[in-house]
């Protein structure tokens, strides 16, 4: 795990942060949208996804976490109203985004993608749950983009 980590953060060092500052990041899903589905259910208990017209698209009406409608290109830590920790909500004015490989490191072991992240070894996250496998998290990314509009005209 702490391999995808390093990498994330290497290919987000090499790119100098200029692809996810003007939007350009590669937002690609390579998983299975209808497994995601069935993974998500191990997140209702602290997230739901609803849009901005309050219908719920996914979860109950939980809020221990954010709502992670449009999470897709989103940077960590931005959903307004909602009370990130300190160091998630550091990088709310990040160029770093959430793509594929920045939520599958982060759902996988939050706060090691956290410390590596801010660069701070203590560094901590709200998110104590860890998705074990790594299909599951690939596969709640391409749920969660198949959920926004904006996102389904685009390739997966």
């Amino acid at each position: 795990m702490k391999s995808l980590v390093t990498t994330t953060i290497l290919a987000l060092g090499l790119t100098g942060g200029a692809a996810f500052a003007e939007g350009h990041a590669d937002l690609t899903a390579t998983g299975d949208a209808a497994a995601g589905e069935k993974a998500f259910r191990q997140c209702v208990s602290c997230h739901v996804v609803q849009n901005d017209d309050g219908e719920t698209l996914a979860g109950r009406k939980s809020k221990t976490g954010p709502n992670l409608y449009q999470v897709v290109g989103r940077a960590p830590g931005a959903v307004e109203g909602f009370r990130y920790g300190k160091d998630l909500a550091s990088l709310a004015d990040s160029d770093l985004v959430y793509d594929e490989a920045t939520f599958v490191a982060y759902v996988q072991d939050p706060k090691g993608w956290l410390q590596e992240a801010t660069d701070n070894s203590k560094a901590r996250s709200k998110m104590s749950f860890k998705v074990r496998k790594e299909e599951d998290a690939i596969n709640l990314y391409a749920y969660l983009k198949s959920l926004d509009p904006a996102m389904a005209d685009a390739t997966n």
